[in-house]
């Protein structure tokens, strides 16, 4: 059996100019996480990243912390959805990110006000209702990242172990193939997805189930404050 670690990346840059990027939390998390690996993957046969920044940065800070020399290779297939996008088409004033930005910065609990906001966005582009609105509908988006996967699998071939440092959105899509769970309620899962949380997915020829999901045991105990999931 072969078997797939899906990561999700370290806390990125929330409120700042340039959100693709980890803040210092989510540095300090992408090396915890990477000591955590170390005993549990003494063989690393490949490392894949979306195409992002933040993927690649998590990945960097916790192969370091492994002693993992591989090079990673970028595939799109494990890339975030676009969320700005779909935020626009909920509310179209959002088009303008300062807007945006001073509206999630002036209410009460910034980071619920925005979590409220992204839940309704997702909501309707998950819905199927909208899909001539969006450059990547829903389905497209899902079809995308169950094809990275199954196309990863084939190119490992039996027995082999491999990282994938992701998002939330393709864990989610991934998780939902593998759990049948219907489109209205997938992302209910995509809320509960830890920073640098780990997904485990087994294989075979014939087979691909989950074996765990979102472990987050390292952020627990003495590394509580370095739980976060936005």
């Amino acid at each position: 059996m072969g078997v797939v670690y899906l990561v999700r990346h370290g806390q990125a840059s929330f409120g700042a100019a340039d959100y693709d990027q980890l803040s210092e939390t989510g540095v300090a998390q992408s090396r915890v996480l990477g000591e955590t690996l170390r005993p549990r993957m003494p063989r690393v046969d490949a490392v894949i990243t979306g195409t992002l920044v933040r993927h690649r940065q998590t990945a960097d800070a916790c192969l370091a912390a492994m002693g993992v020399k591989l090079d990673a290779r970028r595939s799109a297939a494990f890339d975030e959805f676009d969320m700005d996008e779909i935020i626009v088409r909920y509310e179209p004033k959002y088009e303008d990110r300062t807007v945006l930005m001073q509206d999630i910065a002036t209410a009460p609990e910034p980071r619920r006000a925005f979590q409220e906001l992204f839940s309704l966005a997702v909501a309707r582009w998950v819905s199927g209702r909208h899909d001539d609105d969006y450059k990547e509908p829903w389905r497209a988006f899902r079809e995308r990242c169950i094809r990275g996967m199954e196309e990863l699998i084939r190119e490992l071939g039996a027995s082999k172990n491999a990282l994938v440092f992701t998002s939330g959105g393709p864990i989610t899509a991934i998780c939902q193939e593998l759990l049948r769970t219907p489109d209205e309620h997938a992302f209910r899962l995509n809320t509960a997805l830890a920073n640098c949380g780990v997904t485990k997915v087994v294989y075979s020829e014939r087979t691909r189930f989950l074996s765990t999901l979102n472990e987050h045991g390292h952020f627990e105990g003495t590394q509580r404050a370095l739980l976060t999931y936005r």
